[in-house]
């Protein structure tokens, strides 16, 4: 071999090596929380999780909630990740969701997607084919969609949250394994503004008043969702 050809044979190794680094880099930019998401399986490697549980899925509201606390008369799982979109969960929903086989799932995402300017009806059409994904695996499965929240930090941005919550309301009546939460009312003050009282100094994620509220709302759907249907 002579000079020249070790020259290219250099300059093209460099040139893979770059393409390999390059889509690594796209790769960990399309997928930021793959790590969190290999950390869930990290921990179910090393741990039992309980079959027929109560999966909770979704962003940071879903990440700050103590479910193993608050339900403790379920078997929980929480699958959260904070920031997240439904178009997250969906495109992780073999990992964190399908996985596990859950009896009942409890679903909340939108309010990221909204505030990063999604319209209501793609948020709709994105928790759509959540449902779509998860029939095609665990057809008889009860979902439990929990409403978009109001809150300070995102008023401006409310009426989009709120068009899509009923977007998703008047599809959860056509299925009657879909179920509709709606946790957004109560968390507002008779003036129909968001109740400062039950949200985090950076009033946008819920306090503990706020998760307590929110744990006494969904304890009867859940347990609603549970009951055999003869459906």
């Amino acid at each position: 071999m002579n000079i020249r050809h070790i020259y290219l044979l250099f300059v093209f190794c460099c040139f893979a090596a770059l393409n390999v680094s390059v889509r690594a880099a796209q790769k960990q930019q399309e997928n930021p929380w793959e790590k969190t998401i290999q950390v869930f399986e990290e921990w179910d490697r090393k741990n039992s999780f309980p079959s027929d549980a109560v999966l909770f899925v979704g962003s940071s509201s879903i990440r700050m909630w103590p479910t193993r606390e608050c339900f403790g008369q379920f078997d929980v799982i929480n699958r959260g990740f904070g920031g997240s979109q439904i178009s997250d969960v969906n495109y992780f929903a073999e990992r964190i969701v399908l996985c596990y086989e859950p009896k009942v799932i409890v679903f909340y995402a939108g309010d990221n997607d909204i505030a990063a300017g999604k319209s209501a009806l793609r948020v709709f059409e994105d928790y759509k084919k959540f449902v779509e994904l998860v029939r095609k695996k665990l057809p008889e499965t009860p979902i439990i969609f929990i409403s978009i929240k109001p809150s300070q930090s995102r008023w401006s941005v409310w009426p989009v949250m709120n068009e899509a919550n009923m977007l998703i309301e008047d599809f959860s009546e056509t299925d009657d394994r879909l179920f509709y939460l709606d946790a957004a009312t109560p968390l507002l003050t008779k003036g129909g503004k968001p109740n400062q009282k039950l949200l985090l100094k950076d009033n946008l994620h819920l306090n503990s008043k706020g998760y307590e509220l929110w744990t006494r709302l969904l304890e009867p759907v859940i347990e609603g969702a549970l009951e055999p249907t003869d459906k």
